[in-house]
């Protein structure tokens, strides 16, 4: 399968030479981690530990609560220093386990076991413990996702490596460099879900992984499907439709359609937990823009922004933003002092730019020949900002994926997606 797309999108500079041919390597042990007892959709875990506790890398410390809610670990070995509100990367303020190193990197027991004739709910229990959520970016729970109603069956598997946001290499520096664990993880969610077939995606400007998953795919029951380079090619909705043609109804699931996307980073989380009973505790992340030294960094849970970019060097010049993820979708922070969560697939540092800002709506209709989601994203803003939220649901505002192809093409600058944002805000309410 070659050249697969979906209807509209955008094609901003991937910027991705910065650091696509440079291996991950292992950042050093953070002195101090700032764990949120929340980084996945739904209810915040409750901390099981108390100050003072001594930890190893991979010890529970936060229980999920509720269907929709996932497990927290601890990412080093030392002691719980406080449990106290801190700021989270995506604009709150939540309770956080603060835990100080002692150096020594002491993990909980790892075993390797053979996953070949795990069970469905074998393979869904062992990802519920390990606190496994989407690494692409929404951070839902997986093994919530993993467990489909009943009368809502699935048929399509596809593992998501198509990593369209400018700027960001982390999922194909781990296609490169755990090719075979990610399809084996890819088996595991079919096993999971009693699927035969399933594919995996990437856009054709991503050459190498083409070539090294190929081959591969077939012994693990999947296909390649190459998809072409467009943003926002990773979105589930947009893939669905790539691939299948299927088109997930509005207001609706991939399993209404019968389909099920995974990244391809949580594919490797998944097989880590089921062969090893890993927690996920760390993460690749891209380190890119205005440092030193760009990298790929795997990286333990709750270590600073800060630390991160002293190990690339530093700042290159005076940051105007620092941002969790990438151009498009990511979250712009207060500073450096954030901790790295599940969810942070980059960190991006942008210089001082001369562009307009947020200036009036000229009707032109670049933002509607963008939108991945068929909407009318001026309208919907005009709505927002004029507090007139029924209207802008009536408009297709919760259909909005934020994925910001309306505000990159916009000439305007406006800042449609915090529009967006806030509008969803304010109308779930």
């Amino acid at each position: 399968m070659w050249g697969l797309t979906f209807k509209r999108g955008v094609h901003p500079p991937s910027t991705k030479e910065l650091t696509q041919g440079i291996p991950v390597i292992k950042a050093p042990l953070p002195r101090l981690v700032i764990i949120p007892f929340i980084q996945h959709t739904g209810v915040p875990a409750k901390p099981i530990v108390e100050p003072n506790a001594t930890v190893k890398a991979g010890t529970k410390i936060g229980e999920l609560q509720g269907r929709i809610s996932a497990n927290i670990h601890s990412s080093i070995s030392g002691v719980v220093k406080s449990i106290e509100p801190r700021f989270h990367p995506v604009g709150i303020t939540t309770l956080s386990a603060i835990i100080e190193s002692d150096g020594n990197d002491e993990w909980e027991q790892i075993e390797e076991q053979d996953v070949n004739g795990l069970t469905s709910s074998e393979i869904i229990e062992r990802v519920k413990e390990a606190g496994i959520v989407g690494l692409g970016g929404a951070a839902f729970p997986t093994y919530v996702k993993l467990s489909p109603p009943p009368d809502k069956p699935v048929d399509l598997v596809i593992l998501n490596g198509c990593e369209c946001e400018p700027y960001l290499t982390s999922d194909y520096r781990l296609m490169l460099e755990h090719p075979s664990e990610i399809l084996m993880g890819g088996r595991l969610i079919m096993q999971a879900l009693n699927v035969n077939k399933g594919y995996i995606a990437i856009e054709d400007n991503k050459e190498e992984a083409i070539i090294k998953l190929r081959p591969l795919a077939p012994e693990f029951g999947f296909e390649v499907a190459v998809v072409q380079t467009k943003y926002p090619q990773g979105g589930e909705k947009q893939l669905i439709y790539a691939i299948s043609g299927r088109e997930v109804p509005i207001e609706g699931l991939p399993f209404d359609v019968g389909a099920y996307v995974q990244n391809v980073g949580t594919a490797l989380a998944i097989y880590e937990a089921c062969k090893f009973r890993k927690p996920l505790i760390e993460r690749v992340v891209t380190v890119a823009g205005d440092v030193q030294e760009p990298k790929n960094l795997l990286v333990r849970i709750g270590t600073s922004f800060k630390e991160l970019i002293e190990f690339c060097g530093g700042y290159r010049d005076e940051p105007e933003k620092i941002i969790m993820g990438g151009p498009m979708m990511g979250i712009a922070q207060p500073d450096d002092n954030v901790p790295v969560v599940k969810g942070t697939s980059g960190i991006l540092v942008q210089g001082k730019t001369s562009l307009p800002y947020d200036e009036p709506c000229i009707r032109c209709g670049s933002c509607i020949d963008a939108c991945a989601m068929g909407l009318l994203p001026a309208k919907i803003g005009d709505y927002v900002a004029s507090g007139n939220f029924a209207l802008a649901k009536e408009f297709g505002l919760l259909d909005c994926i934020e994925c910001g192809s309306c505000a990159w093409t916009c000439p305007s600058r406006r800042n449609l997606v915090h529009l967006f944002k806030y509008g969803k805000l304010k109308s779930r309410k």
